[in-house]
């Protein structure tokens, strides 16, 4: 029987305040349950601006225990009233070390369980991306997560210039890897189509991709969108999106294709981890 999972990714623009940002999450993924949607994934930092533009400790307030704060509850109330897998980047407060925060996804089941959390292990700090100022690298190693809908596992933005973490979610087994995004125009833009396109083909697994649109008040430099899910064979599903308007892409996903690109192309069965001590080596 073939498994065909339909998706769904949001790419959007600043409300202006946490609440309307995710009422609009909310709105969007009762849309795309309508249109029959069964996992959605949302963008980095979803319910605030991206203040990594500037360092500035008010931004300290947006964050959130994870699972136990108001939004990991709203979020799995969500799952629940849609039947939706959802990803759920968020800002994370450590719970037992005050002062400690984390870039963070929370994956939730369609019946609303909490499943657990991802967080963003590389953390850049140059011009316009100061991460370092408000984020500790994560250190739950690459987790993939048993949903209704198939294996699933999170690479948060500046991770998917590594492909090592990449390759550990799929040695995990992941079927489906979300990456969500807040990514500038500049440097990395003319990356965007090749990164996440070489980890769907090296790993054989999909890929999930969302970046936002717009110019934010704390930033000169718009987000360029052009979401995407690409399959194992390193073709796109469907178009991208919009490069500079919101945008609700809902896509199918042949979950098949995955063991028939693996019989074709044998790279876990080829690969020489003997031979690459080197590559840990700081």
């Amino acid at each position: 029987m073939t498994r065909i999972v339909r998706g769904a990714l949001l790419q959007t623009d600043w409300t202006g305040d946490k609440e309307s940002m995710i009422q609009k999450h909310e709105e969007a993924a009762h849309e795309a349950r309508r249109q029959g949607a069964q996992v959605m994934c949302f963008q980095e930092l979803f319910y605030g601006p991206y203040f990594c533009q500037v360092q500035d400790a008010q931004y300290y307030s947006y964050t959130e225990h994870i699972p136990d704060g108001p939004t990991t509850r709203r979020m799995q109330d969500l799952a629940k009233q849609t039947g939706m897998v959802l990803v759920v980047p968020m800002y994370e407060a450590d719970e037992r070390t005050p002062g400690l925060y984390y870039n963070t996804a929370a994956v939730i089941d369609a019946d609303g369980t909490y499943l657990g959390k991802y967080r963003k292990t590389h953390i850049p700090h140059v011009q316009g991306f100061w991460e370092k100022f408000y984020f500790r690298p994560g250190n739950l190693g690459y987790p993939v997560f048993e949903t209704a809908i198939g294996r699933v596992g999170v690479y948060i933005c500046y991770d998917r210039h590594f492909p090592e973490g990449a390759r550990a979610l799929g040695l995990n087994g992941a079927e489906i890897v979300f990456i969500p995004s807040a990514t500038s125009r500049g440097l990395s833009e003319y990356l965007w189509r090749i990164e996440q396109v070489s980890h769907a083909v090296a790993n054989g697994y999909f890929v999930g991709t969302i970046n936002r649109v717009g110019i934010e008040p704390l930033g000169e430099d718009d987000f360029y969108g052009q979401s995407y899910f690409v399959d194992p064979r390193g073709q796109f599903v469907g178009a991208l999106g919009d490069a500079h308007k919101p945008e609700l892409l809902v896509r199918d996903l042949d979950l098949d294709k995955i063991l028939e690109v693996r019989n074709t192309w044998q790279w876990y069965r080829d690969r020489r981890p003997d031979a690459y001590q080197d590559l840990v080596r700081p």
